[in-house]
């Protein structure tokens, strides 16, 4: 449209000109020495006009001339990018669908002249490992980090990455510290490292890290407290000596201590080091603040010099949760320690009653078994047999009447010489002396 209102608009001119040179022409004449020249002055407009296009026109054609070979060079260029983003796109579809040396020949035919050669390295390291060639794959990570000396945290991190998938845990650690020092708050590496130490168990560096993960929110908030808990129970659990159970039970910070899995793994490392005196306040304080089974059951094993105070407190603890199976448990194990059989035998049968489990059918049957009543003991024995898992009866056993009395004696004593091996390894627990029913 611009075109043709230009056209019109010199058609328009070109009139009014010649309307006016043929009314008027002009004249123009030109002396040189000897030399005259007189012409009209539409005439002489005419030429001009003509000789400055022709001019044009000719300067306009050098100067093309001239640009040939730059152009060509230019139009090249272009083409070999074009290919060079074609065959990248090729190359990410077959690494993504796992065709991994295609993929690697197709994203590095032109990476020299991409512009997003970084990619093609990157992308070309990746199907190189996936083929096993770990040579390859670091020299394709070398090429992106000379021609891309900016991008070294992604050139880094790549390597850790497929470092980490290769099971090359030290070259990892490696890579991700030499990242750290370049970079100490960046989000991602502080990310991949905590993984890292995790797998490697190194809790000590990773406790170090859980305040930047923190700061740099790397994480979910929640997420970041399971790694330094788990951190803190491996160490616990390690710890050899109570001096050196004492330094990281120091480190823990308070709100820390408080969790339920926390306070058992030290608990239960105190007891296995003959610390129950340390053991009993802590749990004694802990159940204050909050109802626990799990805190109850550990409370019920722990063999302070005082058991009437720890009956006390967990028959206190009843009043609420009368029908609690480890509350009754553990009040039945510590009248057992305080030597009230009558009590302990009442609290166990509520435990059975409120929830069968094997341990407190175990406990009932021994306290049965040292008060006489054989019968009933080997009752309890067998129905904690049958909550033990492996010990279901799955196979009917069918027996044969005896055909003589002789046959059926010998079959009664076999079944009574296996009920005393069953009671024998039943009672392997520690004996209970009753001295008389309180």
């Amino acid at each position: 449209m611009k075109v043709l209102f230009l056209c019109l608009a010199t058609l328009f001119v070109a009139v009014i000109v010649a309307i006016s040179a043929m009314e008027d022409p002009g004249y123009v004449l030109f002396a040189v020495g000897t030399w005259t020249v007189e012409t009209t002055l539409a005439l002489l407009a005419v030429v001009l006009i003509a000789s400055f296009s022709l001019l044009y026109f000719l300067i306009r054609s050098g100067m093309k001339m001239v640009a040939v070979p730059r152009d060509l060079r230019q139009w090249k260029k272009q083409r070999r990018e074009r290919k060079a983003i074609k065959l990248l796109t090729q190359g990410l579809i077959d690494l993504a669908e796992g065709r991994w040396q295609s993929a690697e020949k197709k994203v590095i035919k032109y990476a020299e002249s991409s512009d997003a050669s970084l990619l093609n390295y990157l992308a070309a390291a990746r199907a190189a490992q996936a083929q096993g060639a770990d040579q390859r794959r670091d020299n394709y990570l070398k090429l992106a980090h000379e021609n891309h000396p900016a991008a070294d945290i992604a050139v880094g991190l790549t390597q850790a990455e497929l470092q980490l998938k290769q099971n090359q845990l030290e070259q990892c650690l490696a890579t991700l510290r030499h990242l750290q020092q370049l970079a100490p708050k960046h989000a991602q590496v502080l990310k991949v490292l905590a993984g890292l130490y995790q797998r490697l168990e190194d809790w000590e560096h990773l406790l170090e890290i859980i305040p930047l993960l923190h700061k740099r929110k790397v994480m979910k908030a929640d997420i970041i407290d399971d790694l330094a808990q788990q951190a803190y129970l491996a160490l616990l659990r390690k710890a050899g000596s109570f001096t050196d159970l004492s330094n990281v039970w120091s480190r823990i910070p308070a709100p820390v201590r408080e969790k339920e899995t926390i306070l058992m793994m030290y608990v239960q490392r105190l007891l296995a080091l003959g610390e129950s005196d340390l053991a009993e306040p802590l749990l004694r304080h802990a159940l204050h603040r909050q109802f626990s089974d799990a805190l109850l059951m550990c409370y019920g094993k722990i063999e302070s010099v005082e058991p009437t105070r720890q009956l006390a407190l967990v028959e206190s603890m009843l009043t609420e949760h009368e029908r609690d199976a480890v509350a009754l448990l553990t009040a039945g194990r510590l009248s057992l320690r305080c030597k009230l059989w009558g009590k302990a035998r009442s609290y166990l049968e509520a435990s059975v009653n409120a929830k069968p489990t094997a341990e407190a059918y175990n406990e009932l049957g021994n306290l049965l078994e040292r008060m006489n009543e054989t019968e009933a003991a080997a009752e309890c024995f067998r129905e904690g047999l049958r909550l033990v898992p492996g010990c279901e009866q799955t196979t009917p056993i069918i027996m044969e009447p005896a055909t003589s009395p002789a046959i059926a004696l010998t079959n009664q004593a076999m079944q009574e010489a296996e009920m005393r091996d069953v009671i024998v390894v039943t009672n392997a627990a520690k004996p209970i002396t009753v001295e008389g029913t309180k």
